[in-house]
């Protein structure tokens, strides 16, 4: 008898849904239905498994789940999701290939939350979530159920406007979907322009966010544009507010009479500055004058910047707020109103200034006899760039040439004394650019920490290291007062042993065991050992990376990077919210002031040290969008390079000359297919067993420069 057509439409059916399938399609059906209970024959229809086999493997997968305790057979033949009822709470991260995932507060695994689960969340909302039950071999899974906190819901990106709505779409990955903005909420943007998008609203069955436009930022691929649009992704202000700036017009510059009798007069000791020569903001200026035959006084003399700004004002909440100032390659965004920071507060050559010193008496072999810490009005003598003062390091001519000449003597003593007791030296160059009027890159250089650098580092840390003894080490019988710390912890062990089998494949050995210095020693001389070789910026990324990062903190544990047990931010108040913090406390309790609170103070620490991190983010996708920049007109050319990152979607390589680093995406490595081993940072060809490793040198051209995401993707040079 000839087979009807819905018979073999149903063979073929059962045929095609692979076991596979029938657990996908039956595990997101349960968590469709997770608060019912549905029986086999609801199952069968629902999912329209309309043969025998299909119903055989349905009853058989049924039966693992239940074993698996992923769902509950209430009855004969009726079936429930098993929630377990666990609830948690934590943060999303969103991915763009879906792999969306759940990290719990208090730490732990991360839980796979597939797109259909996640409610919209983006990415850093704090949720919560329904955790299924866990199936054996599988991932954990979980449903958001609650989105408690967004993180962001501005957004910036370029707009696409159509008759009567508008689109913005977003180079952050973290957003899957472009938002849909209705024509009313434009505020007059063009296709083209760069703007800030708030999301109002995200409806559950709607693919789009709806937002409306909060600035246009302009043009897109105009220079300042670009630069404020980094800023707005990271959250930072990118314009100073008026009634902020007009506090800062109504603060005379005048020292008032009273106030130089209050203070030590430095005016008429040698005193200059050392600053970089695009430099405004001038923190830091040191004095000299010998005292008699061996024994030297240094001044390390900081903006007082908080004699200007008072606690709880409108200028010092802004700067709280901003908690640091923003570096990007071709601007400075303050902390503080220009006024203050450029010109009230700078210590200007000529001008008479108020200080916050720090004063040492020092021998000739870099020891510190006594200190004190003062106010005192200062008169600087000369600005030097850091090129002019390392100009009379090296030749040993021009102003001031004993007194530099001293300085760097002493500052090399106290360095020396520094490693020796443990401290590690990471000695990095830095990318520069030389830009034109248009704020296009037509120059990359590098910038290396010479001995003028060196100088003001030593002097600074010295100030920095003292008032934070003197706080943190009260004379006995005194209790310790809550005081803001510079601290650093030590490196985990895991990723030291990791770092320590990684350097191994190029012939390094570190010792990972024994006391701090010996770990420490140890880390300085593989640096020492890589300098000039080709594995070298990749070793020093991959130490830098086994660290832990150095953050505020009201607990003080010490600075193992520097070797100090004791350590603060005291030396630029005019550019970080800490220094001034710092300032206020020592005036407080030099006065005889009580200890003040230590919660309060704790969260401006983590505020600032947060701060600080987005601050160097910012920094960095500036660096990112130049070399972008300076990349474009490049196309088609071939340049050496070295591997400086692998990762599962391709190798990332940093160009010898220039530094760029680009992206040679997977699909492109097509003479095989390639694996990601993670724990040996490498990428290998399942057949041809060909490696492409970190550090490795290798050839490119480049293939395409994309301004907007800020990425530049590379091919493999024949």
């Amino acid at each position: 008898m000839a087979k009807t057509k819905k018979e073999k439409k149903e063979k073929k059916a059962g045929k095609r849904m692979k076991k596979k399938e029938l657990v996908k399609a039956l595990l997101d059906f349960f968590h469709v239905k997770q608060d019912e209970v549905l029986s086999l024959k609801y199952i069968f229809e629902q999912l329209h498994l309309t043969t025998h086999p299909l119903k055989m493997l349905c009853m058989d997968i049924l039966s693992e789940l239940s074993d698996d305790d992923y769902i509950t057979e209430v009855d004969k033949h009726k079936y429930k999701l098993n929630n377990h009822g666990v609830e948690m709470t934590g943060t999303f991260q969103r991915k763009s290939n879906g792999k969306n995932s759940f990290i719990p507060e208090g730490g732990g695994d991360p839980i796979f939350i597939a797109e259909r689960n996640s409610a919209h969340a983006m990415a850093g909302d704090k949720v919560r979530i329904a955790f299924y039950a866990k199936r054996r071999g599988r991932e954990a899974e979980g449903e958001v159920i609650e989105i408690l906190e967004r993180a962001n819901d501005t957004f910036v990106g370029t707009l696409e406007v159509a008759k009567s709505y508008a689109f913005l779409v977003t180079e952050n990955r973290t957003l899957a979907n472009d938002i849909f903005i209705p024509k009313e909420k434009l505020k007059g943007g063009k296709t083209g322009d760069k703007a800030i998008v708030k999301v109002v609203e995200w409806p559950d069955k709607a693919k789009n966010p709806i937002g409306q436009v909060i600035d246009i930022l302009g043009k897109a691929g105009d220079n300042t544009t670009e630069m404020h649009a980094i800023l707005a992704e990271f959250g930072l202000p990118y314009v100073y507010p008026a009634s902020v700036e007009k506090a800062a017009d109504r603060i005379p510059a005048e020292i008032p009479a009273e106030e130089y009798a209050k203070r030590e007069d430095f005016r008429n000791v040698t005193t200059f500055t050392i600053d970089p020569k695009d430099a405004k903001d001038f923190d830091d200026a040191l004095s000299i004058r010998k005292l008699k035959d061996n024994l030297w006084e240094v001044g390390v003399h900081i903006a007082d910047v908080t004699h200007y700004v008072t606690e709880g004002s409108i200028i010092d909440k802004e700067a709280e707020k901003r908690a640091t100032s923003v570096y990007l390659v071709d601007r400075t965004i303050p902390m503080l109103p220009e006024r203050l920071c450029n010109f009230i507060c700078s210590l200007r050559p000529d001008e008479e200034k108020l200080a916050y010193s720090a004063i040492f008496e020092m021998t000739d072999k870099g020891e510190v006899k006594n200190s004190r810490i003062v106010h005192t009005v200062i008169k600087s003598d000369r600005r030097f760039t850091y090129e002019e003062a390392q100009q009379i390091i090296e030749t040993k001519e021009g102003d001031f040439k004993e007194e530099i000449l001293k300085l760097d003597s002493l500052a090399k003593i106290l360095r020396e004394k520094r490693f020796t007791a443990g401290a590690i030296n990471f000695d990095r160059y830095e990318v520069k650019f030389e830009i034109d009027e248009q704020g296009k890159p037509v120059r990359v250089y590098f910038k290396i920490s010479k001995d003028a650098n060196k100088l003001i580092e030593e002097f600074m840390l010295l100030a920095n290291r003292t008032v934070a003894e003197f706080v943190g080490r009260p004379p006995k019988g005194k209790t310790k007062k809550t005081f803001v710390y510079r601290i650093h912890e030590l490196p985990d062990p895991d990723k030291m042993e990791n770092f320590a089998s990684f350097i191994r494949r190029f012939g390094y050995k570190l010792k990972t065991d024994g006391t701090k210095t010996d770990v420490s020693k140890g880390i300085n001389s593989l640096l020492d050992n890589v300098q000039g070789k080709p594995e070298e910026n990749l070793i020093e990324t991959v130490a830098i990376r086994a660290m832990q990062k150095a953050r505020y903190s009201t607990e003080n544990i010490g600075h193992y990077g520097l070797a100090f047990e004791y350590y603060t931010h005291f030396t630029s108040p005019i550019r970080r919210y800490p220094d001034m913090m710092v300032h206020r406390l020592l005036e407080r309790y030099l006065a005889g002031g009580r200890s003040v609170i230590q919660k309060k103070y704790e969260d401006l620490c983590d505020h600032c040290s947060s701060m600080e991190q987005v601050a160097a983010n910012a920094e960095r996708a500036s660096i990112k969008y130049k070399q972008v920049e300076f990349m474009q007109d490049k196309f088609g050319m071939v340049f050496d390079g070295v591997i400086s990152g692998v990762t599962e979607w391709g190798l990332y390589v940093e160009l010898n000359e220039n530094k760029c680093e680009g992206l040679v995406p997977i699909r492109d490595l097509d003479d095989d297919y390639y694996e990601f081993d993670e724990k040996n940072y490498c990428l290998l060809g399942r057949r041809k067993k060909r490696q492409y490793r970190l550090g490795d040198p290798i050839t490119i051209k480049v293939a395409q420069a994309n301004l907007e995401r800020k990425q530049l993707d590379f091919q493999l040079a024949e």
